[in-house]
């Protein structure tokens, strides 16, 4: 099954990392958070988890924050390596901690996407 990551595109460094992603050789569908009813149906997510942490969905299963970026670089043969290495458990613990506060800040910095994000239903 595909891979399908949730991000929010109106965010100019998410968009600019998922950019570069989307350049590599994968079989990821990207998906854009701002299509509401798409996002949350496919995830189950509300307005605000969407847009405070990057999502996927593989095999039914949705994946947040730093597990996340772990299905999607798997599903990158360039990245893939990346997913191995924070998989291990101090590492994984750091990166989950780094993920967290940077995410928290551009949470902060598109919050005001929160109320647009939130009416559409």
């Amino acid at each position: 099954m595909e891979t399908k990551v949730f991000y929010n595109k109106s965010c100019s460094i998410c968009s600019f990392e998922i950019n570069h992603y989307k350049k590599t050789k994968n079989n990821i569908e990207w998906v854009d958070i701002n299509n509401v009813n798409v996002s949350k149906l496919e995830t189950n997510k509300n307005a605000k988890e969407l847009l405070r942490r990057l999502h996927t969905k593989k095999n039914n299963k949705v994946f947040s924050g730093v597990d996340a970026f772990i299905e999607m670089w798997l599903e990158i043969p360039k990245y893939s390596f990346l997913a191995k290495i924070i998989r291990n458990p101090i590492i994984y613990q750091i990166s989950w901690v780094i993920y967290e506060a940077f995410a928290l800040i551009l949470f902060y910095k598109n919050k005001n996407q929160l109320n647009k994000l939130e009416r559409i239903k």
